[in-house]
């Protein structure tokens, strides 16, 4: 069954969140190989291999603890009955939260480079913040499949 238009923008939306946030990643990544003082070694441990562990316990433990998925979801589905997603004013509030983080890590790269704190933090906080967002795509599936949302997104 076709799902109503509002649900398929929130859908989408939260799928492009999650791309956006892993762009904005990956060019951190590679600005920080190109800025960050230290050997290949230090720069890829941190910022790719703890990150990762972030990542990853981000995005699975809310998917498999049901006392955090099920807040989560109940979030999720909150943001889509708000109209997240669903008119140009959210998603413009969603760019500018992600281009906040994002300019956080550039400023944070920027001081390490001129001899302030190393920025491994800043690192794995965002790819953990990235896999919240994938848990929460993921969860808009779950969520499409319960027989109360369902009667409510199909049209």
């Amino acid at each position: 069954m076709p799902h109503t238009p509002a649900w398929r923008s929130f859908k989408r939306t939260q799928d492009l969140t999650v791309a956006t946030a892993v762009l904005i990643y990956a060019g951190a990544v590679a600005h920080a190989f190109g800025r960050l003082p230290g050997g290949v070694e230090l720069i890829a441990q941190r910022t790719l291999v703890w990150p990762a562990i972030f990542l990853s316990l981000s995005f699975t433990l809310p998917l498999l603890i049901g006392p955090v998925r099920r807040p989560l979801a109940r979030y999720v589905w909150m943001s889509f009955q708000a109209g997240f997603g669903q008119n140009l004013r959210s998603i413009l509030y969603g760019v500018a939260l992600l281009g906040g983080a994002a300019g956080l890590i550039y400023w944070q790269i920027s001081n390490a480079a001129n001899g302030g704190r190393y920025p491994a933090g800043v690192f794995s906080g965002y790819a953990a913040g990235i896999g919240i967002l994938a848990a929460q795509a993921a969860l808009v599936r779950v969520l499409e499949k319960h027989p109360e949302v369902k009667r409510e997104i199909e049209l």
